[in-house]
């Protein structure tokens, strides 16, 4: 369980986020959204500890990220899979080695990781692309990848900073499909979007609690979505 307990963020003298409180319970399908530089991505990276709150508590399991040390959060973060809105990979590896290296990183990439990876490419579709390197591939591709990569360690929570930004529909369907079936895997999911299209989409396979930005603070949406 993630919970923010009226977590404000400032910076450059000021104010981007205010007196938000908001708790990710297990298995739960959120959508954020808000307009450009509402603070979206800024509100991903307080819930995996990439920043820290100026105030109030974020709580992940019951600790504070504030009070966590360096190897605290970065434990933590293996439980949380993260789908950056721009996809990065290391261009000098394969596709496949791409995906698999959050497994060596933490010294379980023996025993039956192979199979595991070879069954996550699959279930993405980029079996066929395992051995080309991140610039042959499409722009969905790479979205796909960027999902593999993030859920291989099993994580229980999935946060995907609009990953459908630069594809086109058919594969944001395919994207979305993916987050809806680890939703359904039990996996706790936050997409941040402004693609008010793919949040109707989504409701006839998830229910899903759509959140808004607005003004500082978070605000759950209208049904006119």
């Amino acid at each position: 369980m993630i919970e923010l307990d009226k977590i404000a963020y400032s910076y450059g003298g000021g104010e981007l986020l205010s007196d938000i409180s908001l708790t990710l319970q297990p298995g739960s399908f959120h959508f954020l959204t808000g307009p450009s530089g509402a603070g979206k991505t800024t509100f991903l990276k307080l819930i995996y500890g990439e920043l820290l709150a100026t105030a109030g508590q974020v709580r992940i399991s019951g600790m504070d990220t504030r009070a966590m040390t360096r190897d605290q959060i970065a434990r933590v973060r293996r439980h949380i899979g993260v789908v950056p809105q721009q996809t990065q990979f290391l261009d000098h590896l394969r596709v496949a080695d791409n995906i698999a290296l959050p497994l060596m990183v933490s010294g379980r990439d023996g025993g039956g990781a192979q199979t595991d990876l070879d069954q996550l490419l699959g279930w993405v579709g980029l079996t066929s692309q395992k051995e080309q390197f991140p610039p042959q591939l499409s722009g969905g591709e790479r979205q796909r990848a960027a999902l593999a990569r993030a859920v291989i360690m099993s994580p229980d929570v999935i946060l995907a900073d609009e990953p459908t930004g630069n594809i086109d529909w058919e594969m944001s369907q395919r994207i979305l499909k993916l987050l809806v079936e680890l939703n359904k895997m039990g996996k706790t999911v936050m997409i941040a979007t402004h693609d008010l299209a793919l949040i109707r989409a989504a409701k006839s396979q998830v229910q899903a609690r759509v959140l808004r930005i607005t003004g500082r603070r978070l605000q759950l949406a209208g049904a006119d979505l």
